[in-house]
């Protein structure tokens, strides 16, 4: 966990702390001066609210503006919101731009303080793209995808519980088909090139995964078979080695693209800050990469001695650079994603670049975790994916965002439930807790799984910021 999160998540804590002494003290004055059952009705009806309407981990006021800067050269649009649509200046926006993305103020309704503020898109295709309960700020709308409908002046927006403001600015940004280059699609743990970047991988006409970890521990669930933590953890990596090779497939990635690495889950950061030292598993009592290698297509450094180290990650990904020779690396962004494997996965990928005698041209970088929102993207499953929470600048990238038919939705939704780590049963207190916010939030989950990446990942967009390398 990075340390900008770990502060947030104190100070949510505190806040958190001061609201519970406040409702103590309350129930005390309850419990003098009103009857004895009224505490634990109040209990009942407290525990109700929070559950619906307070249990975001939210590390933010709603009412933050977002930031973004973008690059200077990046085409930026006046745009008018009425009723009758957007209107931009005729001919203002070339047919080349399809990446799209509305700054507009959006300003929850009273009622938008109890039920998520949502922006029915209405164009060429029908979206929706919700936003925090009680937002008052710029936010960033995707109509990626719905270019044709504004050139021609019958793309409309509607607020249902929020309000837009009647002027907004589109930034515009126009990108090759990456689908159609060299990809070398980076994935921390296995299911992460799934939820990042299916949409795009099953797409490509040339693509290889690379996964960095096991993902071994947390097997709690496996423990249940009557294994001990050790061997649970063990089975666990297996399973996700087995995942990570075999699921590609179901986007068109045959085993012999696929490389599983080995290393051990949440061991990079140390890896990184003692690069010639071993860092087997916090959890299965192995130390040896070479366990999940045997069906790996190609013979790396680190098969020589099967240390998991720094130096031997960064072998490795030099030589996968080289053989493979990408022209675009898909890996998460250093900056968005605190998840501390996956800036570390980044951090090698850099190095290994730094050292390789192949240079590809760019970086697609994505982000399946975020410092201070938990629900982005917000809203259902295959709604669009606006923007995510920015309340401190990142580097100044441009964006591309491809669009997901139905089928590659479908498609994406069940190569997510091949994955071992997203088939665990939902626990009673997430379950209890859908069912309020059913009843009183409005909220509704996919069919397709229970855990909540499906209904964050499968959307109609993909999201990758681009950065140029050469």
């Amino acid at each position: 966990m990075s340390a900008r999160k770990q502060q947030l998540l104190k100070e949510h804590r505190r806040k958190k702390r001061l609201v519970l002494l406040g409702a103590v003290l309350a129930l005390v004055l309850l419990g003098i001066f009103a009857p004895w059952w009224s505490v634990p009705l109040a209990l009942l009806l407290g525990w109700v609210a929070h559950e619906a309407w307070f249990a975001d981990h939210l590390f933010y006021s709603p009412g933050d503006d977002y930031r973004y800067d973008f690059p200077e050269a990046q085409l930026k649009l006046p745009v008018a919101i009425g009723a009758h649509g957007l209107h931009i200046a005729e001919g203002a926006l070339a047919d080349g731009y399809e990446s799209l993305f509305l700054q507009v103020r959006v300003k929850s309704t009273w009622l938008g303080r109890w039920l998520d503020p949502q922006v029915l898109i209405e164009g060429d295709a029908q979206d929706r793209q919700d936003f925090e309960r009680g937002v008052d700020g710029i936010r960033y709308l995707n109509l990626s995808g719905q270019g044709a409908a504004l050139r021609a002046g019958h793309l409309r927006l509607r607020g249902r519980h929020c309000r837009l403001d009647s002027q907004g600015s589109l930034h515009a940004f126009s990108n090759p088909d990456y689908a159609g280059r060299r990809l070398l699609v980076i994935a921390p743990h296995a299911d992460d090139a799934e939820l990042a970047a299916f949409g795009l991988y099953s797409r490509a006409s040339e693509v290889a995964i690379v996964t960095l970890t096991q993902g071994e521990i947390e097997a709690e669930h496996y423990q249940r078979l009557g294994l001990d933590k050790a061997a649970a953890a063990r089975l666990k990596g297996r399973l996700r080695g087995w995942d990570s090779l075999a699921v590609p497939l179901w986007g068109g990635v045959p085993a012999q693209r696929c490389v599983q690495l080995g290393y051990y889950c949440l061991q990079l950061p140390a890896m990184y800050a003692e690069p010639e030292k071993a860092f087997g598993s916090r959890e299965s009592g192995e130390s040896d990469v070479r366990s999940l290698r045997r069906h790996n297509p190609l013979t790396l450094p680190a098969d020589a001695d099967g240390v998991p180290s720094w130096n031997n990650l960064v072998a490795d990904l030099v030589a996968l650079l080289e053989h493979f020779r990408p022209e675009v690396l898909v890996t998460p962004h250093p900056q968005l994603d605190p998840h501390a494997d996956h800036v570390h996965a980044t951090r090698a990928v850099q190095a290994a670049v730094e050292r390789s005698a192949w240079k590809p041209e760019t970086l697609l970088l994505y982000a399946n975790h975020l410092h201070d929102n938990d629900r982005w993207p917000m809203g259902p499953a295959d709604g669009g994916v606006a923007l995510p929470p920015c309340i401190e600048a990142l580097p100044a990238d441009p964006l591309w965002s491809p669009v997901l038919d139905a089928d590659q939705r479908c498609d994406k939704a069940q190569a997510l439930a091949m994955q071992h780590d997203l088939q665990g049963p939902l626990p009673a207190k997430k379950r209890l807790r859908r069912v309020i916010q059913m009843a009183l939030a409005g909220r509704r989950w996919p069919a397709t799984g229970e855990d909540e990446f499906f209904r964050k990942a499968v959307r109609r967009h993909e999201l990758f910021w681009v950065r140029r390398l050469r």
